[in-house]
């Protein structure tokens, strides 16, 4: 039927519901180009009724771009990365994508799972990091747009086969990025086996609540609600004890600025540096990791997630690569809160469990909320 030939009320109508929900939420998509391998890549545009913005590409899952309000009303993103697909097809500092089958990193990149031993990728020197040589960064997921009547998202899926980066067992895992109605991009992450597994994903999106190529984020004041820690060896490989860092310069129960301890002569803070820790997290269910506030812009980010650990990461190997607008990101132009399960968990049974069964459906939850003030 022709719309002209619709009585004039119910083209009213239409025009109503149509505005009511562009006004609310938005959600474009557009072929980004291709993969070496000709496979299409995609970029979608999450938009909520406030102007908040977050690009995600099916490449990865990297978060392209995250724009955001200051106290003034004034949007910056605050993401670092690059302005086109060959940025993230190329080497690149895991720049917002979904890190896996294990973030982080598991020591001697072996462990057991009842009593079989498995080797998987090692590319950090003899260890495993953040998935292996071809990890979920490297991937294409097939994607769904989500709508409803105030958010926005999109959901990824990707199957691992058997043996990818010599984990076992094939996995099938999805991920949904939501854009909400008050400034929050919550991540969902789901998976299932038909072998065991070890499992730990995360987002490895680098912050600059001042914009980034903004500079430096050491006057950005820091909380996260815990005084213990993962203790390392000088590989960063988790020893399996969980310390207390109460009164030190790794302590930021209290708020602090990265940059006031950032240099100080202590022995589990990486001399010369910066920080690169697994903070422990109380509690069960949804909880507070962190929040993160640039008393300039006066933008603020507070991170919750079901997940037992956060891992703070300031962008120490960050060494002049060219992002956004010709922005070359220097060291600690950005600053990373990775929620997840501790690394190397796999090798210490008395960390909380990363192995996933056959049966079982592992769920994860992180939100990322912005506010200004």
């Amino acid at each position: 039927m022709r719309l002209s030939a619709l009585p004039a009320t119910l083209l009213l109508l239409m025009s109503i519901t149509s505005s009511s929900h562009a006004a609310s939420a938005a959600l474009e998509s557009i072929v980004w180009g291709k993969t070496d391998a000709g496979e299409e890549v995609k970029l979608f545009t999450l938009r909520n009724a406030n102007g908040m913005e977050a690009k995600i590409t099916n490449w990865g899952g990297f978060i392209t771009e995250l724009r955001v309000p200051d106290k003034n009303g004034k949007f910056a993103d605050v993401a670092l990365g690059f302005d086109s697909l060959e940025g993230y097809l190329a080497k690149n500092p895991f720049f917002g994508c979904i890190t896996g089958r294990y973030a982080n990193r598991i020591g001697n990149a072996k462990f057991k799972i009842d009593g079989a031993e498995y080797q998987v990728t090692a590319n950090s020197g003899k260890h495993h990091i953040h998935g292996g040589k071809l990890g979920f960064d490297k991937k294409v997921w097939a994607a769904k747009e989500l709508r409803d009547s105030d958010s926005v998202g999109v959901e990824l899926s990707y199957t691992s086969a058997d043996g990818e980066e010599g984990f076992p067992g094939t996995l099938k895992c999805i991920v949904i990025y939501t854009l909400t109605k008050d400034n929050g991009l919550q991540i969902d992450y789901k998976a299932t086996t038909d072998k065991p597994t070890v499992l730990n994903l995360t987002n490895h999106c680098y912050f600059n609540l001042a914009g980034e190529g903004s500079g430096d984020i050491l006057g950005h004041e820091l909380t996260i609600p815990t005084d213990q820690i993962t203790a390392t060896d000088d590989d960063l490989i988790t020893t399996g004890e969980i310390v207390s860092i109460k009164g030190t310069p790794l302590d930021f129960t209290t708020p602090h600025t990265i940059g006031e301890r950032i240099s100080a002569d202590f022995k589990p803070l990486i001399q010369g540096i910066g920080y690169d820790h697994n903070y422990v997290l109380s509690g069960s269910g949804m909880k507070l990791a962190a929040i993160v506030k640039d008393p300039t812009s006066g933008r603020v980010m507070t991170v919750r997630t079901t997940e037992p650990g956060v891992q703070l990461y300031t962008g120490n190997h960050l060494n002049g690569v060219k992002g956004k607008s010709g922005h070359i990101y220097a060291k600690r132009n950005g600053l990373c809160l990775e929620t997840q399960h501790y690394p190397d968990s796999p090798n210490h049974p008395n960390f909380p469990s990363v192995i996933l069964r056959p049966g079982e459906t592992f769920q994860s939850t992180t939100i990322y909320q912005f506010s200004a003030e």
